[in-house]
C-alpha cells in the first residue's frame, strides 16, 4: 500500500468495507447452502443441515403416538388405513378428515375433533408428514433442530 493511501486512511476504510461485504456475501452464502428446505409459504416444515424444527418434530411425536396404529409407521400405510405420504391432501382437506373424519365404502376413519392430544396439533402433524412425502425426511425419528 502507498504511503499516500496509509495517511489518509481511505487505504485501510476500504479495505475493511470490502472484507465485511465478501464476508456478508459469502456468510449468506453458506447458510443458504445449509438449508435443505425452500423458503416457500406452502410448506410446513423446515430441514436445515438435516435437523427439523420443532413443529415438525413435534408433528412426529403426535403422529406416532395417535395415527401410525392405523396409517403405518412413517406414515407408510397398513393393511387397516392407508400411507398418508402417497397422496397427502392439501391442508385445508386433511384438516377437514382429521376433524371430521372420512367415509369411503367400508373404510372409515373417525374424526378427532375435541382430542386434545390431536386437534391442536393437526398442523404439526401435517407439517412432518409433508417432509416425508416431499422426500426430504426419512424414516424414523428426525434430529430436532436446537
Amino acid at each position: 500500500m502507498s504511503r499516500r493511501m496509509i495517511c489518509h486512511g481511505r487505504g485501510w476504510t476500504d479495505l475493511v468495507l470490502v472484507s465485511i461485504l465478501v464476508f456478508a456475501v459469502c456468510g449468506s452464502q453458506v447458510a443458504m447452502a445449509a438449508e435443505t428446505t425452500p423458503r416457500d409459504a406452502s410448506k410446513y416444515y423446515r430441514i436445515t443441515n438435516g435437523s427439523v424444527d420443532s413443529k415438525t418434530y413435534n408433528g412426529y411425536r403426535r403422529y406416532h403416538a395417535s395415527c401410525n396404529h392405523c396409517h403405518g409407521s412413517d406414515g407408510l400405510g397398513s393393511t387397516f388405513g392407508p400411507a398418508l405420504i402417497d397422496r397427502l391432501p392439501e391442508i385445508a382437506a386433511f384438516r377437514d378428515i382429521v376433524l371430521n373424519g372420512k367415509s369411503d365404502g367400508s373404510s372409515v376413519m373417525r374424526g378427532f375433533a375435541k382430542d386434545p392430544n390431536i386437534e391442536p396439533y393437526i398442523d404439526d402433524i401435517y407439517a412432518y408428514l409433508q417432509a416425508r412425502a416431499d422426500g426430504v425426511l426419512g424414516r424414523g425419528r428426525p434430529s430436532r433442530q436446537q
